[in-house]
């Protein structure tokens, strides 16, 4: 598929690029070498393949979280080792 000079300096400018006219002939082929590629991709049959969106079969590997009560003593200890403000930890933010 052809592209035309108008349509490489119309992407250009929608990219914000400004390019020389031996970048836009370059581009021009390049552009052109992509879309015969994908017109071509089209012209699979994919009407009996279902979408996928992960392949790797993977799964998600994240445990459920549990409740685990401390003796008070520990609480107490790491507690201790913070500063409190108004009965809660105070922390420094993050950014």
């Amino acid at each position: 598929m052809a592209i035309t000079n108008e349509e490489i300096k119309h992407i250009a400018e929608l990219s914000r690029l400004q390019l020389t006219a031996e970048e836009e002939k370059n581009f021009a082929t390049q552009l052109g070498s992509i879309l015969q590629y994908v017109e071509k991709l089209n012209q699979v049959k994919t009407d009996n393949i279902e979408a996928t969106a992960q392949v790797s079969g993977l799964s998600d590997v994240a445990r459920n979280d549990e409740v685990r009560n401390w003796d008070p003593a520990e609480v107490r200890l790491a507690l201790e080792q913070g500063e409190l403000e108004n009965g809660q930890l105070k922390v420094k933010r993050v950014l």
